[in-house]
């Protein structure tokens, strides 16, 4: 498939890689740039990530067939409601955000609302850095992207989303909203709040210097993920609040039966535990069904 002009709306890690990948595998004719900032426009025109870079959002997804937006999740409503107004009747817009529903619920009708459609997409690709600098056209190449229509979504429209991630190698699958963020709260959202809170705990100034030189690679790989964005996490949280607070009473509830077994010296208990779970991991990388470092 090819697009006459992609707009990128947001042009950090995710966005830059995206306008690399598709100028690379000659996806669209013209990619567009939006960024917030004036120094933003400089740095992103001299990464090539797009052919034309601007601070000014209705200009840049003017005349678009795609817009792409790539920003936190708590900056969209308010971008959308600026850009709306500038896109093309039958203008298909979507976007990278790792919470479906809210996005969806502040997005879809108000897209709609001028004759273009929103789908969802979450492509599960990503890495602690941050910014255009660290962008590559190979970000995505078998990662595994949601897709993410509601009932008023067009077969033609969820398709072309679909085929738009399928060129770029990553492995497009179909689910709604709601199951999407059910899953992602337990399998990306949890694991990332786990991270953080090893790295608060762990190298928190209460303890002793030589703490931090205790810390070897089971601790830097464990909380690797810790070193993303403050702004991107806390607005996760907040959109997927519901789901998030669920999987944490569930996973608390899991440690405490450890913390109990361990007060017990029920050394069965504890046995069984990393069992168990050197067994699941072990099964699910048979699997090969791990996406890119996300």
């Amino acid at each position: 498939m090819n697009w006459q002009k992609v707009t990128i709306v947001g042009v950090g890690l995710l966005g830059g890689s995206l306008g690399l990948a598709i100028k690379k595998r000659g996806l669209a004719k013209q990619v567009a740039g939006y960024v917030r900032r004036a120094e933003s426009v400089t740095e992103c025109q001299s990464l090539g990530v797009a052919d034309t870079v601007t601070q000014d959002i209705c200009g840049a997804v003017r005349g678009s067939d795609l817009v792409i937006i790539c920003t936190p999740i708590a900056q969209m409503r308010a971008l959308a409601e600026q850009m709306v107004g500038s896109l093309a009747k039958g203008a298909l817009v979507t976007d990278v955000g790792s919470v479906k529903g809210l996005v969806i619920q502040e997005l879809d009708s108000m897209i709609r609302k001028v004759g273009a459609e929103f789908v969802g997409s979450h492509p599960m690709a990503g890495a602690e850095q941050m910014g255009a600098r660290s962008a590559r056209p190979d970000l995505f190449v078998n990662a595994v992207c949601a897709v993410t229509p509601t009932k008023t979504s067009s077969e033609e429209a969820v398709r072309k989303i679909e085929e738009l991630w399928a060129a770029l190698g990553s492995r497009p699958i179909r689910m709604t909203p709601e199951m999407h963020d059910a899953l992602v709260s337990r399998s990306s959202h949890l694991p990332h709040i786990v991270a953080a809170e090893l790295a608060n705990y762990v190298l928190s100034p209460v303890h002793p210097k030589e703490q931090s030189i205790m810390c070897a690679t089971g601790f830097r790989d464990t909380t690797r993920v810790a070193s993303g964005s403050p702004e991107m996490w806390r607005d996760i949280a907040l959109a997927n609040g519901k789901n998030l607070s669920r999987v944490l009473g569930v996973f608390i509830e899991d440690l405490r039966e450890f913390q109990f077994a361990v007060e017990n010296g029920d050394g069965k208990t504890i046995e069984e535990f990393f069992a168990t779970a050197k067994q699941r991991r072990d099964e699910w990388r048979a699997k090969d069904a791990s996406p890119s470092p996300e």
